[in-house]
């Protein structure tokens, strides 16, 4: 295929997989557009010439310490650590922020964290900004709904430019390779499809509201612990398959503003100085046109870091020096280890962005007056609802009647609201934090809740009495349970930026489960985590839901979907082991070492993470990727895998609910060549979400991302499709494919750089 048919070929797939309809968002487009007629001093202002043009014209009239400006950014808070007090005029308690250059209308770039909403870094705001929250990234992968995922972008990018900010800190898309690491709950998925699709979904979301968003953490940033010092090592072909086509997915699909490299190395360099990452790939390869920034602190040279591919600083104070300040980057320029050239090319790219993305014509201020949070509430309940997996459901216990004369609510605050991941991209929901006090004092801590309770939800759907028990007595929670028709046990699992963390729910909640199990054997289990836990009680209780972090609506789409409101349409985006030992690296690389101490992780698994491992490895987990029940039940057939004229592979068939309730379906769809080779047995090739009535069927039809069908060949930098046959799975999980066909392939190779 070439890169022609694959360019069409892909356009044609995001229109396939985007048309699994959702609830509508009204005004997500942004502020009006400037007008065509441009003043004749500032000719870039023509918005009918292109990005480029109004780049190149506008660069022609900056001075060099007008460029040095636009590459430097400081951070929005004060850092009391350092004596820092950001500059003067910043938003406060702000991610970060770079100077506006008033002589040539170039605006201020007011940066917010992050992809969950517009979140306030602790140290420095009082009081907080109180902005909607949507559900951690992993419970919006978990709807498997890239409409839903473009509304909640679109949602939160709204309320970043009203609150006056023109970047978001977004597009997390790192793989979970490591199911302990603390910032899962920022990325959401093992696979890079389904992490390309969802992800860049939410970008374009953001985006359309005439802000930049980020892709991040640029790449193989999959464990925090050790997160400034480890290098991430791994070969070509295995990161080409796996994180690093994620990138590519998601960048194809949104046209993000910037990508923003990571704290870790990769193969010996920084991320933020790997000519490899962002020159040869991601700005070579790739054909990038957009800026690289730094994370907050992720900065380690001037010209090394500079002519690797950084374009842009960012967060100073993290940094130990100011590497692209007015001194050091005008050293480099003096003594030509920074060429000039390489400077108009890193302002070139930033003013590309700012134009591209409408932040140069469509200046923002601080409107937050206008932000419809009731109207908010509904998209972030939304993707709630369809995040939350149902795990278990014995003997049909869920969902909840009416009838129930009383009802145990037990643990996880329940009574106050629900949890939020921790770190720089926590949100303080409206209401404030309703159980201050609890987690770390300092960063990544507090930990926050959201005031939305769940068992103010449950109460008003009840017929009978609620009873609330805080669960910190195993043994009085067991006696409530006991004295209740339904026992209802919340789990919390807090996780958080810069930890990482055990998959044992801490506090001696499995044993309270287990308690509450043993005295009432109508017990549902609801897990608020970051991902996944072990669970030891598991066959000791009726039902198990997942709820993620759900966000500042979430109480009342956990009762919602509790209660039967909505089906229970969540699909796992990870695999929950049964134990440590099933993992590639049992033991949490650089546990134990003094901070500081480099050291390296290898990745054996290559491009087989997640489920791809436990299929190699013919692994049993606790829950498979996929998964998820429904409060009916699908048949799936008619399995179809057609090669058109111009070699793609398409894949079709059909699913029909067999219940007597509405329901919404995920038929998954997995291809594998017959004689091996791949670093599993199979891939996940596409998916659709249906809904439908009680006995309708509906049919789907999903176009197969040739890279899907490849393997990447590092000498001739090209994706091989390898002639012979092939077989197709189809159904509910990589776990549960009764459904299966063979196509033969004649074989195929095209360029892995754009444009050749």
């Amino acid at each position: 295929m070439n890169n022609r048919k694959m360019r069409a070929f892909m356009s044609t797939l995001l229109l396939a997989t985007a048309l699994t309809g959702g609830p509508a968002l009204a005004a997500e487009s942004a502020a009006p557009a400037a007008t065509d007629a441009a003043p004749a001093a500032r000719p870039w202002m023509n918005t009918t010439l292109s990005a480029d043009a109004r780049a190149d014209l506008l660069l022609r009239e900056m001075t060099v310490e007008e460029k040095k400006t636009l590459v430097f950014g400081y951070f929005g808070s004060p850092f009391k650590e350092r004596n820092y007090v950001p500059p003067a005029g910043i938003r406060m308690g702000s991610a970060g922020y770079i100077p506006g250059i008033d002589r040539l209308g170039i605006p201020a770039q007011w940066q917010t964290d992050a992809g969950v909403g517009v979140a306030t870094q602790r140290d420095s705001a009082e009081p907080m900004r109180e902005r909607t929250s949507l559900p951690a990234g992993i419970a919006t992968v978990a709807t498997w709904n890239p409409v839903l995922a473009r509304q909640g972008g679109a949602m939160i990018g709204k309320e970043a430019r009203l609150s006056g900010f023109n970047i978001m800190l977004a597009g997390g898309i790192n793989l979970v390779r490591e199911p302990r690491n603390g910032r899962n709950f920022e990325y959401g998925t093992e696979d890079p499809l389904l992490a390309g699709i969802m992800v860049g979904a939410q970008i374009s979301g953001i985006q359309s509201n005439n802000i930049i968003s980020t892709i991040k953490h640029y790449a193989l940033n999959a464990q925090e612990t050790g997160r400034f010092v480890l290098s991430a090592n791994i070969e070509e072909a295995g990161a080409r398959m796996s994180d690093l086509l994620a990138f590519e997915i998601a960048m194809e699909r949104s046209n993000p503003g910037s990508v923003m490299c990571a704290y870790n190395r990769y193969n010996g360099d920084y991320a933020c100085e790997s000519d490899f990452l962002l020159n040869k790939v991601l700005k070579g390869d790739w054909a990038y046109p957009y800026y690289v920034m730094s994370d907050w602190g992720a900065v380690h040279s001037t010209a090394k870091a500079a002519n690797a591919g950084l374009d842009q600083e960012s967060g100073y104070i993290f940094d130990k020096e100011m590497y692209f300040g007015a001194d050091l980057l005008g050293k480099a320029l003096a003594d030509g280890s920074v060429g000039m050239a390489r400077l108009d090319d890193m302002n070139r790219r930033i003013l590309r962005a700012m134009f591209a993305h409408g932040v140069m014509d469509n200046p923002v201020a601080v409107e937050d007056h206008k932000i419809d949070y009731d109207a908010h509430a509904k998209v972030t309940r939304a993707d709630a609802e369809e995040g939350i997996v149902l795990l278990r459901n014995q003997g049909d216990l869920l969902p909840l009647a009416a009838g129930a004369k009383k009802i145990a609510v037990i643990g996880g605050h329940a009574d106050k609201g629900v949890m939020s991941g921790g770190g720089s991209s926590t949100v303080f929901g409206r209401g404030g934090n309703p159980v201050p006090g609890t987690g770390p004092k300092f960063f990544p801590g507090p930990i926050v809740y959201h005031a939305n309770p769940p068992l103010d939800a449950i109460k008003a759907r009840a017929g009978g009495e609620v009873a609330f028990d805080a669960g910190s007595d195993p043994a009085a929670a067991a006696k409530l349970a006991a004295d209740s028709d339904i026992a209802i046990v919340f789990v919390n699992q807090w996780t958080g930026e810069a930890m990482d963390f055990t998959l044992t729910l801490p506090d001696n909640q499995d044993a309270l489960v287990a308690a509450v199990a043993k005295a009432n054997k109508r017990t549902i289990v609801v897990v608020q985590s970051g991902g996944p836990v072990f669970m030891p009680w598991l066959k000791d209780v009726g039902a198990v839901l997942a709820a993620w972090y759900p966000g500042t609506a979430g109480g009342e789409a956990i009762a919602r979907v509790l209660y039967g409101e909505v089906d229970a349409s969540g699909r796992l985006p990870v695999t929950f082991p049964g134990s440590l030992d099933q993992l590639p690296r049992p033991k949490l690389d650089g546990e134990g070492l003094p901070d500081g101490t480099p050291f390296d992780v290898a990745y054996p698994e290559g491009a087989a993470v997640g489920y791809k491992w436990f299929d190699r490895k013919g692994l049993k987990p606790l829950f498979p990727f996929g998964y998820g029940l429904s409060y009916t039940s699908f048949a799936y057939k008619d399995l179809k895998a057609e090669v058109g004229a111009d070699g793609t592979l398409t894949l079709s068939g059909s699913v029909t609910n067999k219940g007597d309730r509405a329901g919404k379906a995920v038929p998954q769809l997995y291809v594998g060549p017959v004689s091996g080779g791949w670093e599993a047995p199979k891939r996940l090739a596409g998916w659709q979400k249906l809904e439908l009535a009680p006995g309708a069927s509906g049919r789907f039809s999903v176009p197969v991302d040739a890279r899907l069908l490849a393997t990447f060949d590092v000498a001739k930098k090209e994706w091989v499709v390898k002639p012979g046959r092939y077989k197709v799975w189809l159904g509910a999980s990589v776990a549960d494919l009764p459904v299966t066909t063979e196509v033969t392939l004649k074989g195929s190779s095209f360029s892995a750089v754009k444009g050749k």
